[in-house]
């Protein structure tokens, strides 16, 4: 939830004030970037699509 919250706002403060401020490394972050989603995420996204079309 952290790293949704810095991905969002990283184009209105920088990422380095982001990470200190929730207490996270920017490594962290940027490990988190480049992870694939996991197959929970996907199924649950495919379910949000469904739910938003009907």
């Amino acid at each position: 939830m952290r790293f949704a919250f810095i991905a969002k706002h990283r184009g209105i403060w920088p990422v380095a004030w982001l990470c200190e401020a929730l207490d996270v490394s920017r490594s962290g972050f940027h490990a988190w970037l480049a992870r694939t989603p996991s197959k929970r995420s996907q199924d649950d996204e495919a379910i949000g699509v469904k739910v938003r079309a009907s």
